[in-house]
């Protein structure tokens, strides 16, 4: 079992590095279909899936953005366990 020291570091450690990235990222998926011109932003609005063009000069940075949101999610998921562990310790 891990100090619960250790765990509030990890935890303030995580919480930073979501936070570093809330400024700029897109939900969503960046993809160049053939049967289209140029490149689209597939995401989710009110539960319904949108296509929306971007812009060939958008395109490096939607696609950034996207992969951003990727990895905070993974962040998110990291710190949602690390919470469990600490709520665990802290009830004992």
């Amino acid at each position: 079992m891990e100090n619960i020291d250790i765990l509030k570091n990890r935890q303030a450690r995580l919480k930073e590095d979501i936070a570093a990235m809330l400024d700029s990222y897109l939900i969503g998926s960046i993809s160049n279909p053939p049967s289209l011109a140029g490149h689209n932003l597939t995401t989710k609005v009110d539960g319904k899936t949108k296509t929306i063009y971007v812009r060939k000069n958008l395109v490096p940075m939607a696609a950034e953005m996207s992969m951003r949101y990727k990895e905070m999610w993974i962040l998110l998921q990291k710190l949602s366990k690390l919470n469990w562990e600490i709520l665990k310790l802290e009830k004992e």
